[in-house]
């Protein structure tokens, strides 16, 4: 997951302060040395690096620091407003005129960041607001990009707009427009086309497009996966065609996740969205707070919450809860919360989201995709009397449904531990969050 080797970096770097009763400069210096590398190495701008390192030790090393009674803690304090003000202090939602106008919305990057998904996710978020957009394709090079937002253009039911008889990407673009005007969108969302890399071609297109339908907002796509050259490639695309804002896909991936540390302070355009994987659902809108908030190992209970209330059934976890109290979980239940937690982004996603998990559990001890599927299919591989009351299941009952499932005895041992010790932690969850009032059973998830 994006942030994960920087998390932990500085997570070492806060719990050192932390274990000093006084601080003194030398420490706090220190302490920045080795910010200013965690920093490097996840691949933020050096120059980005040395303007925050130089904000916190300023800060730090001020008087009402080193008196404090818990300077480790006004120190990671610092480092916190720090980093939301690198990302941009605060969420800022795209530019969108009013219902009764139509908003023209232009998509801009390079090949395989992400754009044409990106602009099917959009279209999503904005039909589910009560908005009706419409979305244009206008990379006429590449057949494959039609075809691809048509099939994600019905996924989403927004309608798809193209021309396929030798139109150029201008006059698709003004043709939509007249479409939209008459037929009642009020959204325009264009996909143009991505190339390997930046040329005067394709930036003199997107000009041309610009000048011709009086784009309103113009979004660059960029891939958290290319680190250093995501700001290179915002920074050109920013001074050749003009920018209003960035959206950064895959900071779900095994990235180091600098860019989206550097594209803000680098070309003072907010990020409105992160895509956070590749289900047309995956797509989060940026929240400074947040988001230093999970770089700095502390959670992000809200976007929990939010996922949570936008997924799962109130009765379903009402029901689920009240059997977790009662200590009358079943195997069951446990298959429907995988499915749950499916649809919240997955497991990974969600563990970097609660308070005090960041750095605990290594990613090797998460089960990936494949290792989920066994565990699903060693659960239906059990009667449903064995489901519903799993402590029946013997040693002939864990042999039979072992070779149902088509793996070893010692898997289904596995799995009976895991789904002790779950109930265990769930329990301890459901009882945490109980106190501070019901989140859509989110105390309820299997981890």
């Amino acid at each position: 997951m994006a942030f994960e080797g920087l998390s932990e970096k500085l997570q070492n770097v806060f719990r050192k302060l932390r274990g000093k009763g006084r601080l003194s400069e030398a420490d706090v210096k220190e302490a920045m040395k080795e910010v200013r590398l965690a920093l490097l190495e996840a691949d933020v701008n050096f120059r980005v690096v040395k303007n925050f390192v130089k904000s916190v030790e300023a800060r730090a090393v001020g008087e009402d620091v080193m008196e404090s009674l818990t300077p480790g803690q006004m120190v990671i304090k610092i480092v916190n407003e720090e980093l939301i003000h690198l990302l941009g202090d605060k969420e800022e939602p795209l530019p969108l005129k009013p219902s009764s106008d139509i908003t023209v919305i232009m998509m801009a990057g390079l090949q395989g960041a992400g754009k044409t998904t990106t602009a099917a996710k959009i279209a999503g978020k904005l039909k589910a607001s009560g908005r009706k957009p419409l979305l244009v394709a206008c990379d006429v090079y590449r057949p494959a990009a039609i075809e691809q937002l048509k099939i994600n253009g019905k996924k989403q039911d927004v309608e798809v707009f193209s021309m396929e008889n030798g139109e150029t990407p201008v006059e698709i673009a003004k043709a939509a427009y007249d479409y939209a005007k008459k037929n009642g969108f009020n959204v325009i969302l264009l996909d143009t086309a991505g190339r390997l890399h930046i040329d005067a071609e394709m930036m003199e297109e997107l000009k041309n497009i610009k000048a011709a339908v009086n784009v309103d907002c113009t979004i660059l796509t960029v891939d958290a996966m290319t680190g250093q050259d995501a700001v290179n490639v915002a920074s050109e695309f920013d001074g050749t065609v003009g920018t209003d804002g960035v959206i950064i896909t895959k900071l779900d991936g095994d990235t180091k996740g600098g860019a989206a540390l550097s594209i803000r302070a680098v070309t003072g355009k907010p990020i409105f969205y992160a895509g956070m994987g590749e289900k047309l659902s995956d797509l989060e809108p940026f929240y400074p707070d947040r988001m230093a908030s999970r770089i700095l190992g502390m959670g992000d209970v809200l976007t929990l919450i939010e996922k949570a209330q936008a997924e799962i059934d109130e009765r379903e976890a009402r029901e689920l809860e009240a059997k977790i109290r009662k200590a009358e979980f079943n195997f069951n239940d446990f298959l429907d919360q995988f499915k749950q937690i499916r649809k919240m982004g997955g497991l990974t996603s969600l563990l970097g989201m609660i308070p005090g998990m960041g750095g605990k559990i290594r990613a090797e001890d998460i089960p990936d995709e494949k290792a989920v599927k066994r565990i699903e299919s060693i659960i239906l591989s059990m009667t449903n009397e064995e489901r519903e009351k799993p402590s029946i299941i013997n040693p002939s009952r864990k042999n039979r449904i072992a070779k149902g499932a088509g793996v070893d005895i010692s898997e289904v041992n596995r799995l009976m531990k895991q789904f002790e010790q779950s109930k265990k932690m769930m329990k301890q969850m459901s009882g945490l969050l109980g106190k501070k009032g019901r989140f859509g059973g989110l105390g309820n998830l299997p981890f």
